[in-house]
Order: C-alpha cells, then structure tokens, then sequence
C-alpha cells in the first residue's frame, strides 16, 4: 500500500558573508553569526567562508560557531584550519541529522567546486557559488545536473552570479524549478537576484524571502536569502 509522505518542510538559507567583511570594511565575524542566528534555519550554506590565501582559514571562527549559535559544522574541509571547501560551508541545525556529505569538483576558468548534504529525514541541499563567467557558470550546472540526475528532493541553492532571470540556467531546465526570493546584491542597494534557490520537481516552494534586517545589510555585501522547502503532496512512499 501506498503511504503519502508527510509534507516536512525545512528552512535552507544561503549567505554569502564576503569573508565575513562588512561594507565598513571591518571583519566582524560576531556580527555574520547573529545575521546568521536571525534566519532561523535548518540548513545555511555559506560562501566566501574560508579566506583565499594559503591554507583557505576560516573566516568564522569554529569555536564560535559552537558557542553561539544553534549549529553544527558539516566537516567538508579537507585541512584543520577550513569551514567548507572552495569557500563553501553548511552548517546544520543541532537535532537535524546528516546522512552523507560530499565536495563536487566542478569546471570552469577558475577554481570553483559545490558541496552536498543529504538530511536523513529531508532534502539534498547543494550549496554552490558559480563562477564569474556565464560560459563556466553553464558547464558548471551541467555538471550539478548531471550529478542529480538519479536524486531526488534536491535543493540547489547559493550565490549563482547570474544577473539575467532565465538566461544562463539552461541546464537545469525541465529537472528543477528555479526561484529568486528577491534581490540580495547589492546589500547597501539590492538591483540583483544573484542568490537564488532552485528546487527538484518533487519538492515545494512553501515560502521565501531575503533578509533586508538593519544587520544583514552592513554585514555583508550579500543579503541572505532564506526558502521553506516542502515535499509535493502527491509524493508517495512505496514503503508504507
């Protein structure tokens, strides 16, 4: 007999904190962990997480990560001193379980790669910050694509560079749904739609926003962007 799934949703944020330097030029790290307390996630992935130079250290610091926050770090570095890899980090909410996590190189003029979690009783999120250059940006989502093409309740979100609505993203047409919770560059004047959610075919967009708080916008040159994820109602579990 067939079982529907309950319609679980989860909150995903993306943020790029720009290395956590605000548009006073300071690095305040404090000041990226309440923005990132404010969105009251389940799931954040972050870009410009890590510095550019030598060994890629942290821009927020992990201890306080774990003192002042909800969060776990997903231990997506491959060094001791990193949050995420190429610049990508996720954290999770504490009680929210992790069933895998994985880096996927991805091509382009300059070094670019994705990160994977996979929520034991939720979606795969893919955190992404895609290259400068729209002809990488394309082969990098070809990429993505493909590597989801046998996956379901993905959740393909981040810093996606692209200024156009639609043009660009050809590659995930016909296998996700892609959203723009509003204009999240630039902080001090958002004009852009650079941070953007895209959604599998059996997941729902609830609910999404960008975070336009009096914090998150000197915090970053990125706002926030945040998206409740639910599954399609007429999904069903064959194990029921």
């Amino acid at each position: 007999m067939q079982t529907p799934i309950k319609n679980r949703s989860h909150r995903i944020a993306s943020y790029n904190i720009r290395k956590a330097r605000g548009l006073d030029g300071r690095r305040d790290p404090g000041r990226v962990i309440d923005v990132i307390n404010g969105l009251d996630a389940d799931v954040i992935t972050l870009q410009e997480a890590d510095r550019r130079m030598g060994d890629r250290p942290t821009s927020l610091p992990k201890d306080l990560i774990a003192r002042a926050t909800d969060f776990e770090m997903v231990p997506l570095a491959t060094n001791d001193v990193s949050l995420g890899w190429h610049g990508n980090a996720v954290l999770v909410r504490r009680g929210v379980a992790v069933k895998s996590f994985a880096r996927i190189p991805l091509p382009g003029m300059e070094p670019r790669g994705a990160v994977a979690v996979t929520l034991v009783d939720g979606p795969t999120v893919i955190g992404v910050h895609l290259g400068l250059l729209r002809s990488s940006r394309r082969l990098q989502l070809d990429v993505l694509a493909a590597r989801t093409e046998d996956t379901d309740n993905v959740v393909m979100i981040g810093d996606m560079n692209e200024w156009a609505k639609t043009r660009g993203f050809e590659p995930l047409k016909g296998r996700f749904a892609l959203h723009s919770p509003g204009r999240s560059f630039h902080a001090a004047r958002p004009i852009a739609a650079l941070d953007r959610v895209a959604l599998s075919h059996d997941l729902t967009l609830d609910d999404a926003g960008v975070d336009q708080g009096a914090l998150a916008k000197c915090a970053s040159d990125h706002l926030p962007i945040w998206a409740d994820v639910g599954t399609r109602p007429d999904a069903y579990d064959l194990h029921g």
